[in-house]
């Protein structure tokens, strides 16, 4: 990339989300303009000091990181500490972060951002569930064309669902939220679980991140240690998917992916298939396309960016 891509990171960590904040804040192409915490995998009041955690551990004590939205738009929370540990980024020994959280809301803070700057200069990056995303959209519709993307870790078609047979996480938590990003007519970058289920944290690659002999490249590999072992279990797979840092990756290096433009829509009625992203992969509904959803990844070429990356800091 010839320029530097202006970024909001809106995240719930989580380790997958931790290695996708610590590739973005080692990447020097991504100017991140502040982190956004969500409530999602663990509570808020854990999100967003698991956020600044990071940013510490990266060494970027500097960074901006806001608390959002503590519950989804209408629905009863539910978290994921079966899959993440009870703080959220259980594996290494973090220390309690000492930078400071700033005191605007999350999604006011997108808000006055992306009006701030000319139109398509801030892409949105959520990796959990996108409900900071639609209260910003629902406050203040006028952003909507001013967002240059949004680029998202969610969703599933032919992997089906994570948390239930046909629904992901992330879109599970709030499908009222993942309805109104998706209706919102900003252009979506979406990594379902086909393309994540196939970026697999095989033993060589986290020995490899272990090899370059740092504090951060150790506290990652402790991290994906801890957050492959359900995955492990469930697939019965070589490593566990690693979702969330598909986001980052897809900024620096969108030629290590491959995926074709579709409608998406997001089933919020039915108790079957609630959360289900119902991507018309093969154009059968005559829908005009509202996302670019990524089907394929180069796994190596993926690992070994996040390796060299995550050595620099």
């Amino acid at each position: 990339m010839t320029d530097t891509r202006a970024i909001i990171i809106d995240t719930d960590p989580g380790q997958d989300d931790a290695i996708a904040l610590l590739l973005a804040l080692a990447s020097p192409e991504l100017d991140v303009l502040g982190v956004t915490a969500v409530a999602g995998n663990v509570p808020l009041s854990l999100t967003e000091r698991n956020a600044r955690k990071i940013c510490e551990l990266a060494g970027k004590p500097q960074t901006r990181v806001f608390a959002g939205a503590e519950r989804p738009l209408t629905r009863t929370l539910v978290t994921a500490e079966y899959v993440h540990g009870k703080t959220g980024l259980d594996g290494p020994d973090l220390p309690e972060p000492t930078m400071p959280l700033e005191s605007q809301f999350g999604p006011d803070f997108i808000i006055d951002t992306v009006r701030a700057h000319p139109a398509g200069h801030v892409t949105l990056c959520p990796l959990g569930p996108l409900t900071n995303i639609a209260l910003a959209l629902i406050k203040a519709p006028d952003i909507a064309p001013k967002i240059r993307e949004i680029v998202l870790m969610g969703g599933g078609f032919f992997e089906g669902g994570n948390v239930t047979p046909t629904a992901e996480f992330n879109i599970y938590v709030d499908p009222e939220a993942a309805h109104t990003v998706f209706t919102s007519g900003v252009p979506i970058v979406m990594a379902p679980l086909d393309v994540t289920h196939k970026a697999l944290t095989t033993q060589g690659r986290i020995d490899a991140l272990r090899a370059k002999k740092t504090p951060v490249c150790d506290a990652a590999a402790q991290l994906i240690d801890f957050f492959e072992r359900f995955d492990e279990d469930k697939y019965g797979t070589d490593g566990g998917p690693l979702h969330d840092p598909c986001v980052i990756a897809y900024l620096l290096r969108p030629d290590l992916f491959t995926g074709r433009d579709c409608h998406v829509a997001i089933e919020t009625g039915s108790p079957l298939t609630l959360g289900m992203t119902v991507i018309d992969w093969w154009g059968v509904t005559g829908e005009p396309a509202n996302a670019h959803v990524l089907g394929d990844i180069d796994a190596a070429g993926f690992f070994d960016l996040i390796t060299e990356r995550l050595a620099t800091l």
